[in-house]
């Protein structure tokens, strides 16, 4: 009897322990909601329905939606089939908690703007990266977000970004390997996939911009040979970017999953990250080793600066702190940004040009325009300010590629106490929307980018003049890096017709600045190479489909074939 009556005192208290009390703690929490959303008068927002075993069909979902090539149409589809198309904010239930999902301008701008102070980044979205990157400008949150903006921002400057010598050098080796695909004599290339020269292209600039000593991907024979450090490994710079693209892809998975990532097996994550924090520490212990003389050794070319004056985010930062796990997680919180943002923008101009010809022609022309036909004997005439400022039609070009393909599909913010959204409650959405401390918002990019109300009825073409001057202001409908405070690394984009009313300033951080200029830098030099530039994708009519690992890159890469202009053979 003793044992019997002590067994069900134990099954007892643990009910109460893990189910009652957890359950009534719920059950004041939502009291607590409803009487505060009552006295702010607001409205609950539209809720979409549960799917699925506990609600996790919705997760299952978006997966099958990423791993098909169209996770970014999965949130227009889903809010436009359930909810209606005029439907902007909605609740979407799973299992134990809420999560809102906003394709409104102004909501955005209010959490990213107006309130800036009641958000921050998910700890979910930091815990999800930190085994890759680490704790740095890009993952941090709070006082340690604010700890590495002041760190890193004073490194990027425009003067830092432009050193165009040094992108010839690489884009030189990116027109070696592309030859390869054109018969001499031929001025048609055969069809090929522009995508991976492209990463193998960004990744041999960004690794050089980090830690001074490139990764050389696009020819090995180049890489200097390293010295050794006892007790480190020599770096393995053949496989950096398979590590990179291996790491993205767990850390994709782990975000979706949001809380749940524990439930992934993550041993082959853990591995990629080992490999990229061990590349990392090797040139950090070198800089620790030499000061000043880290980069000796390094291959003089006639066109650079002298190797004490090179610019090195690694060298600069050492001159600030010699904390081997702060040197090396901040480059390479910028490793992934500066090398994938790009490669992916290019890759989708360029899928873009190749199926609109007339754009192709009337970009070329302003190339040619600006800067002249290329020449064998005098390989650039590139000038940082030109390239920057007089070429309205090539950001108009970028800036709707990011419209259209945006390579930051989706960004998120969770509220850091109590507050609202402004508007999208009620039965007729004009009401404000309480939202609790912990709540998470999902901010859908390319949803953005593909709301009629914001970009016409023509929003689903592909129109670059829309950005022409005398453009309309498109405010938060268009944020292809984000916006707010933890988009300010840099500073406003230099005056151009693109950017010359205060209206359409725009704040920019370095990985938007970098983006830019790499990619306006790299598509002249194609431009003025090739004359002629084809689809070569079977079927010349395939749909768009998003290779969504963290950035968002073309599915089925850039399929295409280039005529060499006559005087560049």
């Amino acid at each position: 009897m003793f044992f019997t009556a002590t067994f069900l005192s134990i099954i007892l208290i643990f009910i109460l322990l893990h189910v009652w009390f957890p359950w009534r703690a719920k059950q004041e929490e939502k009291e607590r909601i409803a009487q505060e959303a009552v006295r702010r008068g607001c409205l609950p927002a539209p809720t979409m329905s549960k799917k699925g075993f506990l609600g996790f069909g919705r997760l299952i979902e978006g997966l099958r939606a990423t791993r098909d090539g169209r996770g970014p149409n999965y949130v227009i589809d889903s809010i436009d089939s359930e909810m209606g198309k005029d439907v902007d904010t909605v609740l979407v239930p799973i299992f134990d908690y809420n999560l809102i999902v906003s394709r409104d301008p102004d909501v955005i701008r209010h959490v990213l703007s107006n309130t800036l102070t009641d958000w921050d980044i998910s700890e979910h979205r930091s815990e999800s990266w930190n085994p890759l990157v680490g704790h740095g400008i890009f993952t941090a949150r709070g006082e340690h977000w604010k700890h590495s903006r002041a760190l890193v921002r004073p490194q990027f400057a425009l003067d830092q970004i432009n050193d165009l010598f040094m992108f010839e050098r690489h884009v030189g080796q990116f027109f070696e390997a592309m030859d390869r695909h054109r018969a001499i004599g031929n001025r048609w290339t055969e069809a090929f996939d522009l995508q991976p020269y492209l990463y193998n292209l960004t990744l041999d600039i960004v690794t050089e911009m980090l830690f001074g000593y490139s990764v050389h991907s696009q020819n090995p024979a180049e890489r200097v040979e390293l010295p050794e450090i006892r007790g480190f490994n020599t770096p393995d710079r053949a496989n950096i970017g398979k590590h990179m693209d291996g790491g993205k892809a767990w850390i994709e998975t782990r975000g979706a999953l949001w809380k749940y990532r524990w439930l992934l097996p993550c041993g082959e994550f853990y591995k990629h990250c080992a490999a990229i924090h061990e590349y990392a520490q090797w040139f950090v212990q070198l800089r620790l080793l030499r000061g000043d003389k880290y980069l000796d050794g390094l291959q003089q070319h006639d066109s650079d600066n002298s190797n004490s004056e090179r610019y090195c985010l690694l060298n600069e930062l050492a001159k600030l702190t010699q904390d081997p796990t702060e040197l090396r997680s901040q480059p390479l919180n910028v490793l992934t940004a500066g090398r994938d943002t790009t490669a992916a923008l290019i890759g989708w101009m360029f899928y873009f040009l190749a199926r609109h010809p007339r754009v192709f022609r009337k970009l070329r022309n302003e190339v040619l325009g600006v800067f002249g036909p290329f020449l064998p004997s005098c390989p650039t005439n590139i000038a940082f300010r030109p390239l920057r400022d007089n070429m309205p039609y090539m950001n108009a070009v970028i800036n709707e590629t990011l419209r259209v393909a945006p390579v930051v599909p989706l960004n998120e913010r969770v509220a850091l106490r109590d507050t609202v959204l402004p508007t999208g409650g009620g039965p007729n959405r004009d009401h404000p929307i309480f939202v609790p401390k912990g709540t998470q918002i999902l901010i859908p990019t390319y949803a953005l980018g593909m709301r009629p109300r914001s970009w016409g009825e023509d929003y689903a073409k592909f129109k670059p003049e829309r950005w022409l001057t005398g453009a309309k202001d498109y405010g938060f409908a268009y944020i292809p890096f984000g916006g707010g405070s933890r988009q300010c690394l840099g500073r406003k984009l230099p005056s151009s017709p693109l950017t010359s009313s205060p209206e359409i300033m725009v704040l920019t951080n370095f990985t938007e600045q970098l983006t830019r200029i790499k990619a306006s830098y790299v598509t002249v030099r194609l431009l003025q190479r090739f004359d002629r530039l084809r689809n070569a994708e079977r079927p010349y009519d395939a749909p768009m489909k998003f290779h969504h690992t963290i950035e968002n890159r073309s599915e089925s890469g850039v399929q295409i074939r280039m005529r060499a202009a006559p005087w560049s053979i």
